[in-house]
């Protein structure tokens, strides 16, 4: 019969899906493993409404997928398994993991879920409290704390990385001191507090006209009520320092300019915090005249090989240059096309060279000549400098005048060939 008032629990006399929410499963003493023969409390808090049913049933318990007998809001256990319970109308508790170990040292880790700047407490005990001497603490493997006897380990403020498999090793005196012992492995999991925040701009219509930046995040389900606090940054320069207001509105004045902002989150005490990536606004930038820039793109496009090159150019800036050299073949501004080449494609902005700034390669071509001439002259005098540094003695022997033939040397100007001819030596 209590089998079939079990079930009328299940289903609210409305009919109606159950909207509560789900009861919390609590573990006295708060320890994930214990020795055999210990005994343990798991208390169920959420809604107990006074039942009018075939018994007055207000908490349901099971051990795995088992319904135990129990109906209290507590009960103590010492079987190992997996505990839940069940109010009236409420889904399932979440479950709690029991250990049972037959073991000299055993490492107890909190049964609740420990998030990101919360303390992350350990401990290590002996055989039914037995003290335990030169006692170590190992994350994945490594050694993080020593302690000469029997001390909780604490992680002030728990983070992502803190998350792994933990151990414990260390000696007992039964009666006298024993070789170094080690506990089985345990898993901990040091759960998000809140997301990596993702900074946005608004819509227009959001903003109003305005450039408004939100930094995103989101809290864990069960730490959806701790409050958070946020700040702006434009590069590495603070905007907005902390405050509870998720939004920055950028000035007008710099909302021309590409510029890259970045925010970040934190809790009260900044034992968490977290920064976005980066954004960067995209600047509304000067507005084009359609109507202006029409004529020249249909001009572009009609010239034929005598016409005159193109330049595409930004707005005119007065410069004190009174000459500029353009390399053929580029697209970036003050570039002009050399004759005989015609430009299909461009900006709008388009308009043709004046005829006094069109310079000639073959003009340009003697002052290159001797250019490279006077480099070959200067590289000689330096070689000769370094030379004297290093030995005089054979700068002196290279800048004796020997006794050298007559050439006369004939260039065919037809002919890269240089034909040498040789005369007398003088006397």
């Amino acid at each position: 019969m209590w089998m079939l008032a079990a079930l009328l629990l299940l289903v609210p006399r409305s009919g109606k899906a159950a909207t509560l929410e789900k009861p919390v499963l609590t573990l006295h003493p708060p320890w994930t493993t214990i020795f055999k023969g210990e005994r343990v409390t798991l208390r169920c808090d959420g809604y107990h409404p006074l039942l009018l049913e075939l018994r007055p049933i207000s908490t349901l318990w099971y051990l795995g997928h088992v319904l135990l007998p129990s109906h209290k809001k507590s009960i103590e256990v010492q079987a190992p398994g997996v505990y839940r319970c069940q109010t009236r109308g409420a889904p399932v508790s979440d479950p709690i993991h029991l250990s049972v170990s037959n073991d000299w040292l055993i490492l107890q880790v909190p049964y609740a879920a420990v998030f990101e700047g919360e303390p992350l407490v350990m401990r290590c005990r002996g055989w039914y409290d037995k003290v335990v001497y030169k006692l170590h603490y190992y994350h994945d493997g490594q050694a993080v704390r020593y302690f000469h006897s029997s001390t909780n380990y604490t992680v002030l403020q728990a983070r992502a990385s803190d998350s792994g498999h933990y151990q414990c090793s260390g000696t007992m005196r039964i009666p006298v001191e024993s070789a170094p012992m080690f506990s089985s492995k345990v898993a901990v999991t040091v759960q998000e507090l809140f997301q990596t925040p993702v900074l946005r701009t608004l819509s227009p219509q959001e903003a109003r006209g305005r450039v408004v930046l939100r930094c995103e995040t989101r809290l864990h389900p069960q730490k959806r009520d701790t409050p958070l606090q946020f700040a702006f940054y434009k590069y590495s320069r603070p905007v907005r320092r902390f405050d509870w207001g998720a939004e920055y509105t950028v000035p007008e004045s710099e909302v021309e300019e590409l510029e890259s902002y970045w925010c970040e989150a934190a809790t009260t005490s900044r034992s968490v915090r977290k920064r976005s990536p980066w954004l960067q606004l995209p600047g509304r930038g000067p507005v084009l005249d359609l109507a202006s820039t029409t004529a020249p793109v249909a001009q572009a496009a009609a010239l034929g090989p005598g016409d005159k090159p193109l330049s595409f150019r930004k707005t005119p800036v007065s410069r004190s240059v009174q000459s500029v050299t353009s390399v053929p073949n580029s697209t970036f501004a003050g570039l002009q096309f050399p004759a005989g080449h015609v430009a299909t494609t461009g900006p709008h902005a388009c308009a043709p060279l004046p005829a006094s700034a069109e310079l000639s390669s073959e003009a340009l071509q003697p002052k290159v000549d001797l250019l490279l001439r006077e480099m070959q002259l200067l590289k000689g005098l330096l070689s000769r400098v370094v030379l004297g540094l290093k030995d005089p003695q054979a700068l002196h022997e290279l800048t004796e005048t020997p006794k050298t033939p007559n050439s006369h040397v004939t260039v065919n100007p037809a002919t890269p060939e240089t034909t040498v001819v040789e005369g007398q030596v003088d006397s």
